[in-house]
């Protein structure tokens, strides 16, 4: 089964990069996104205040903003993790609840 990444996966990926200051390319590359993909992140995320473009050196930067972000998502993640685990926990428990119930 394949594991898809979701808005805040992909914007987390993106903000990851932009620590380093990178250039449009290297973001698109080390984040595994499309060209058009990521533009669309990117107006997005500039808009947010989250990363800042540099005009002198065509980079971005990570604001302050970013960072919190970053954070709060890490911790967010954690958690979803942690909550999916539990539920394949309880669905294993419920498919030995029906064997036990069975007739056959």
């Amino acid at each position: 089964m394949r594991n898809y990444r979701d808005r805040f996966d992909i914007i987390a990926d993106i903000l990851n990069v932009t620590k380093k200051n990178p250039k449009k390319t290297q973001i698109m590359y080390q984040a595994n996104l499309s060209y058009k993909v990521l533009q669309k992140y990117l107006t997005n995320i500039i808009k947010s205040a989250m990363i800042t473009f540099q005009d002198d050196n065509h980079c971005y930067t990570l604001t302050a903003k970013g960072q919190i972000f970053l954070d709060t998502y890490q911790d967010y993640a954690q958690s979803n993790n942690a909550v999916k685990e539990q539920l394949n926990d309880l669905l294993i428990r419920k498919k030995v609840l029906h064997k036990l119930c069975s007739t056959e």
